[in-house]
């Protein structure tokens, strides 16, 4: 739940009208969507084997200090804890804002106001008790399921679909002319499968960790590959690609075909639900990174405390939501995102090596679960990821190199937290 919940954010209710456009026939709509899935899929089945070999707090921060050296390790923590999950810890509470202005007139500050709010409320409740946080978040996950089964459920059994929507089934257009928009699309759907990391960050809160991590890794990405399929099926079948292109609340409009204005309705409650439900998965799970961190003295030492009473790393906690929240009254986290997020797929690459790295530098280590498929699995996803990378290196070079200089500006922390040990 904390997975699924952290994948499925707004990215599903936005991104098929930009995949529709980008691919223009059925098949390749739909195709994207499994190439999609299938990577990420390879992704989790990789880093699982990391996970449950070395079920520590602070995920990929480990994975890599042990592949790597340190350094690697903490450029990831520092790239994580600076921008790229505090930002969207920021981006989605101020998402949530914004949705929520549906029901209620908020001015540009109140959308702050209320973002910041649902950080700290979030935040409190993953300090006071973590069981409470992993409760909300199961709530939360079904919860959004439930709407969005709601909406596959309509698509498929209320009269207003049509699979004339379907066609074109094959697309016309010559195979070099597809490389560019596929390369795009692609991107767009990995973005919405993003977050499946996610339990890795709370590994060493996990009871039998080298069962359920890679099961729970495992089973998500078939939760959410299955979904995904299904409702974007149903967008087509409803919308078409003539009304899914240029729509920019795409689910709203199908169910909107059934249901009329109740329908808008009821579709910005389930988006409401999705928001609220990944952002408590950022804030419990990202938290871990930084107490990591901190343990091995590289971060601030006040972070590694576990509360007394409470039991959570709640220092660490407090110190990720003042930084989401500043990030979020300045309104930069977007800038902040789109200048960092080819570095994670870097890091995801790097984590996947480290499957490889270390079977051949530690054989000794106890792997309860090894990669299927090994090595190609592996490769196969650190291929993508080397894409997805160079490709935006290419397509946006001013923001790669941003993005570079971000990731390398925690180097002089780096030394500092090193030197002071």
């Amino acid at each position: 739940m904390i997975n699924t919940g952290a994948i499925i954010g707004s990215g599903i209710f936005m991104v098929p009208a930009t995949v529709a456009a980008l691919t223009g026939s059925s098949s390749l709509f739909i195709g994207v969507w499994i190439v999609g899935g299938l990577i990420s899929l390879f992704g989790a089945l990789s880093i699982a084997e990391l996970a449950a070999a070395m079920p520590r707090a602070g995920g990929q921060y480990i994975y890599l200090k042990e592949a790597y050296g340190p350094v690697w390790g903490y450029l990831y923590g520092w790239s994580a804890v600076a921008v790229i999950n505090t930002a969207s810890i920021a981006a989605v509470g101020v998402a949530f804002s914004e949705y929520l202005g549906y029901f209620f007139v908020l001015s540009a500050n109140a959308i702050k106001i209320t973002a910041v709010g649902t950080i700290v409320v979030l935040s409190i409740l993953n300090i006071v008790d973590v069981k409470s946080g992993a409760r909300f978040q199961n709530i939360f996950t079904f919860a959004k399921l439930g709407a969005i089964f709601g909406v596959i459920a309509i698509g498929l059994f209320m009269k207003g679909g049509n699979t004339g929507n379907l066609t074109p089934v094959l697309s016309g257009q010559p195979l070099g002319s597809l490389i560019g928009p596929l390369g795009l699309a692609m991107v767009s759907v990995l973005w919405t499968f993003d977050g499946w990391i996610s339990i890795t960050y709370v590994a060493g809160e996990v009871k039998k960790p080298e069962r359920n991590i890679p099961l729970s890794l495992i089973l998500c990405m078939i939760i959410v590959v299955s979904v995904y399929l299904l409702l974007n099926y149903v967008l087509l079948y409803t919308l078409g690609f003539a009304g899914m292109r240029g729509s920019e609340l795409v689910v709203s409009d199908a169910v909107s075909i059934f249901l009329g204005e109740k329908g808008a309705a009821l579709v910005t409650l389930a988006i409401l639900i999705s928001l609220i439900g990944a952002n408590n998965g950022f804030i419990l799970t990202s938290a871990r990174i930084n107490y990591a961190m901190a343990k091995d003295t590289l971060f601030f030492n006040q972070a590694a405390r576990i509360h007394p009473t409470f039991q959570s790393p709640a220092n660490a906690l407090i110190i990720q939501c003042i930084w989401a929240c500043l990030l979020t009254f300045t309104g930069t986290f977007n800038q902040l995102i789109t200048y960092i997020i080819f570095t994670s797929w870097i890091f995801y690459a790097m984590s996947s090596g480290a499957v490889i790295i270390l079977r051949r530098n530690k054989p000794e280590l106890t792997r309860p679960y090894k990669t299927p498929g090994y090595p190609y699995v592996p490769i196969v996803f650190i291929l993508f990821a080397i894409l997805l990378t160079l490709n935006t290196i290419v397509e946006a070079p001013r923001d790669a190199a941003i993005g570079g200089g971000l990731v390398l500006a925690g180097l002089p922390f780096y030394y500092y937290w090193k030197n002071n040990d």
